[in-house]
């Protein structure tokens, strides 16, 4: 289930039955033909599909990351990487605050992967609360399907090739 289809009054509720919780992350960047925000939606679409048969509540999607090579590309826009470590303290401390004790990163861009060393200086600051950085990509079946496909698949290939990422009337 989205958060944004939950009432403040729902959370409080739901958070003293379960305390866990799912925050996608993602980037605005170059896909060759595909969307600028292939990373945000994938990391939210399987974040809403992982979290919705336990009913987990998923966090909106922090859209921006840490994308310095691709700013050459229209459209593309970076977070320093100072600022995507700032951000996520701050949610995750508002999530926190929340009730939440338990929450998975479901990260769509492999730039904003040195963000999952600033989560772990993060959780020794926050006794009690766990939280989880997950690379949609690098999960073991998916990753093993992708090698036995194509073992150079990565960045703006068919694997990030879904009908959710790709754009009206561009053909690939």
């Amino acid at each position: 289930m989205r958060i944004a289809e939950m009432n403040w009054m729902q959370v409080e509720q739901h958070v003293l039955q379960d305390r866990r919780a799912v925050l996608p992350i993602g980037s605005v960047e170059q896909h060759a033909q595909l969307s600028l925000c292939v990373d945000a939606i994938l990391s939210e679409q399987v974040a809403v599909e992982a979290a919705d048969s336990l009913r987990v509540p998923v966090f909106p999607v922090i859209n921006y990351g840490f994308t310095p090579s691709f700013v050459d590309y229209a459209g593309t826009v970076t977070l320093r990487l100072s600022t995507l470590c700032a951000l996520i303290c701050d949610v995750l401390d508002g999530m926190v605050r929340s009730g939440f004790q338990q929450i998975v990163i479901v990260n769509g861009h492999g730039g904003n992967t040195p963000a999952q060393g600033f989560v772990a200086e993060w959780m020794a600051d926050h006794p009690g609360s766990r939280v989880k950085f997950h690379n949609w990509w690098n999960a073991p079946k998916t990753f093993a399907k992708v090698q036995e496909i194509d073992t150079v698949a990565s960045h703006a290939s068919w694997m990030e090739n879904f009908p959710w990422t790709r754009l009206p009337g561009v053909t690939l």
